[in-house]
């Protein structure tokens, strides 16, 4: 069997282009409608028939991931029991090209008698959709890619594009970081490698932390940190509490190699690292990683914008959640 590629790469073209084409849907309807979005106070509704909802599912997922509480409405289900998730404080995104279909016109009544705020994404202006329609974003006519031109392809890209954007502009808007997306995508690799060093380290905010003074002896720093549970390294902090330096189970035991019973006289700044490396805890894990390799050491303090420490990261703790690779 012989493929015609040559038709392939027109239908994307043709999908390419048709996208392309709808840029100018973003204007003040576009506005108003990621507006109603953005100041809902309920959850944003998505539905839509056939390949239309498929697309549906995706756009309402996308929200739901980039902090707009969102989830997808069969309107035939919404008959059978389902308007039951529906509040008069949520939106109703309903996705339909020709606007006409009869499960989508029976929803936009349902939708309507519960006083519902409602967007199409539409081809058809004139539609039973668009009238009823709060926000009509209109796509316009379109020639589908199929060989019987029929089948949904270019229509159903072009929805998407515009779900996505409208998705993501309202996301820019909320000033969504990516620590926030990493809140929403805890597992899998994407997780790992948004998870930030506050989510990964060993310490939980109220414990205890291997802190000492500057002016600590060796004796006085192991007595405070003896009930410290499992670590590498101690803090040391000045007398305003803020990072001075670090010390380490290896400088501990040369210290005490050298010096024997001698070495439980010096004091926490004698031996400390200063000027250590460090890490602030909103920072991502994969930064702890790239320091850790990069410096080859094992335990990175973390601190606050003042740089008084807030826990320690160990490289066993990267390597646990899997940033490694």
């Amino acid at each position: 069997m012989e493929f015609d590629l040559d038709y392939a790469r027109k239908v994307i073209k043709a999908e390419a282009e048709a996208i392309d084409s709808v840029t100018p849907i973003v204007d003040a309807s576009f506005a108003k409608a990621a507006d109603m979005i953005y100041n809902c106070t309920g959850s944003c509704i998505v539905s839509g028939i056939g390949k239309a909802g498929i697309i549906g599912q995706k756009i309402s997922a996308t929200m739901a991931s980039t902090g707009t509480p969102s989830h997808f409405l069969h309107p035939v289900e919404a008959v059978h029991g389902d308007l039951g998730r529906l509040r008069q404080d949520d939106i109703v995104i309903v996705l339909s090209y020709g606007g006409e279909t009869d499960e989508v016109v029976r929803l936009i009544n349902l939708v309507k008698q519960l006083q519902i705020k409602l967007i199409a994404i539409t081809g058809d202006s004139d539609s039973t959709l668009s009238r009823h329609a709060d926000v009509v974003l209109c796509m316009g006519q379109m020639d589908e890619a199929c060989p019987l031109g029929v089948a949904p392809s270019v229509s159903t890209a072009c929805m998407l594009a515009i779900g996505d954007a409208l998705a993501f502009t309202v996301m820019k808007a909320r000033n969504f970081s990516v620590e926030d997306y990493a809140r929403f995508h805890p597992g899998g690799s994407l997780g790992a490698k948004l998870m930030t060093v506050e989510q990964s380290m060993m310490f939980r905010p109220g414990e205890k932390l291997p802190i000492a003074q500057v002016n600590d002896t060796i004796g006085q720093l192991l007595e405070k940190t003896s009930d410290v549970k499992r670590h590498g390294a101690v803090m040391v902090v000045d007398n305003d509490g803020r990072l001075a330096g670090i010390i380490t189970d290896a400088d501990l035991r040369r210290l005490i190699t050298q010096q024997q019973q001698k070495a439980f006289a010096f004091k926490a700044s004698d031996i400390m690292t200063a000027d250590c490396k460090k890490i602030r805890a909103d920072a991502l894990a994969a930064e702890a990683t790239a320091i850790f390799h990069k410096y080859r050491i094992d335990d990175l303090p973390v601190v606050d914008p003042d740089d008084r420490p807030l826990g320690l990261i160990d490289v066993q703790d990267i390597v646990t959640i899997k940033v490694v690779g």
